[in-house]
């Protein structure tokens, strides 16, 4: 068998930072709040108003002068007189007078001279004009003052950040009702291979369907970007350089299935070394499952060969090709490579090859108030791992590998494929 070699091998992080290099996406549109879930901010957004732009109750109860309170208890407790009622939607233009107070319902405007709102519960009613204060309040309890939230000319979001469920809320509460965003990245899809068919076909002996056509359109479209598949290109120069060239016209990133195994690695790498402006990043990346993986650069623009096993292809794409998008889509680039982990103990000894980093599929569970990771074991073409597993144990570049019991880092995948 061939021995395989690579021209240019790099470790995950090295792989990352090379990613960094390439440019973001330029293009921006207006879009309404709407449709701008998961979109990347094209400007930094500033405060128009202050938020709230009034004093605001955060309870239901009596706005009151909080001087008016001091001393009171429920042996000995204080006495207000009730002269009116705050109404929800309505602009106060009552001077709340010493030992006086009015009724006010959670979100209801204070009215002036009221610096506090006694809650409701440390009260107690005698008739319709008179209210007993059971406890004291501080200047400031139970009220949210003017632009306490947000101020006038507040920076709230900085150009690069991807917009959250929160983040629109936030906007909508700002009147801001559309916002200058990057354009939705476009990534293609190009499956390779003369032993690969279509799902809908049985394979005959020698040949697969291709899976992998829809594990990375799905991530590209978990992730808020435009998927597309622009075709299979058997193990052919012309056909592939077709559907590349396709591509760079039509995308703004470039995953090539398949197009890293043996003997088709050099065809992918000729293909596109073809194209004026091509530079090859990584040929190689010291990861596992995934290794054979090709990243390089034709312009400005990204092209990933992913291997053809679906196991390695959809590990790559999560820790290598999902900050990829993300940075390229206009995310800063902290916020695009980051991702969220858990500290958990494994619960077998699990062997790893030092010279590279493994992310082994793990089963996640909680026992007695911690974190388990139950490893899934099984070669990189086997697809059951990934379905049983949903977290990816990270065991680091150097390591032989990890004891029962050990603390390890998992990453939960369904994160990296949602909002976070």
């Amino acid at each position: 068998m061939e021995k395989v070699s690579y021209l240019k091998l790099v470790t995950v992080e090295e792989a990352i930072s090379l990613i960094g290099q390439v440019p973001q996406v330029r293009e921006t549109e207006e879009v309404s709040l709407d449709k701008a879930l998961h979109r990347v901010l094209a400007e930094d957004l500033f405060s128009p108003e202050d938020l709230p732009h009034f004093f605001r109750s955060t309870m239901d109860g009596y706005a009151v002068r909080a001087r008016d309170t001091f001393g009171a208890s429920p042996t000995m407790p204080g006495l207000l007189e009730v002269v009116g009622e705050v109404k929800m939607g309505e602009e106060v233009t009552t001077i709340l007078q010493p030992n006086k107070c009015m009724a006010i319902s959670t979100g209801g405007m204070l009215p002036k001279g009221a610096d506090a709102v006694l809650m409701i519960e440390h009260t107690q009613v005698l008739d319709e004009g008179l209210v007993e204060v059971m406890r004291p309040v501080s200047v400031g309890d139970n009220v949210i003052a003017a632009g306490e939230d947000v101020k006038k000319g507040e920076l709230i979001f900085k150009a690069g950040k991807r917009l959250r469920a929160q983040d629109l809320g936030l906007l909508a509460a700002l009147g801001i009702t559309s916002v200058k965003v990057k354009k939705k990245l476009r990534v293609g899809v190009i499956s390779t291979g003369d032993e690969v068919v279509d799902p809908d076909t049985f394979p005959p002996l020698g040949k697969i369907r291709d899976v992998n056509r829809f594990t990375l359109t799905a991530l590209v479209g978990s992730l808020g970007y435009i998927p597309s598949y622009l075709g299979r290109a058997r193990d052919q120069f012309q056909e592939l350089k077709g559907l590349v060239e396709q591509g760079l016209r039509e995308q703004d990133i470039l995953l090539i299935s398949g197009g890293s195994s043996v003997g088709l690695r050099d065809l992918t790498v000729k293909v596109l070394s073809s194209f004026e402006g091509y530079e090859l990043l990584c040929h190689g990346v010291m990861i596992s499952p995934g290794k054979p993986t090709i990243i390089s650069r034709i312009g400005e623009k990204l092209v990933f060969g992913l291997p053809g096993h679906v196991a390695s292809a959809f590990v790559v794409g999560l820790i290598l090709v999902r900050p990829a998008m993300r940075y390229i889509s206009g995310m800063d680039w902290e916020e695009a490579k980051g991702y969220f982990s858990i500290t958990a103990k494994v619960t077998r000894n699990t062997e790893s090859q030092p010279g590279r980093e493994d992310y082994v599929r793990v089963r996640i569970f909680r026992k007695e108030g911690s974190y388990f990771a139950e490893p899934e074991f099984g070669k990189s073409g086997l697809i059951i791992t990934l379905v049983r597993g949903d977290g990816l144990m990270k065991i680091p570049l150097n390591a032989e590998g990890v004891y029962q019991g050990e603390e390890v880092e998992v990453i939960p995948i369904a994160p990296l494929l949602g909002d976070v």
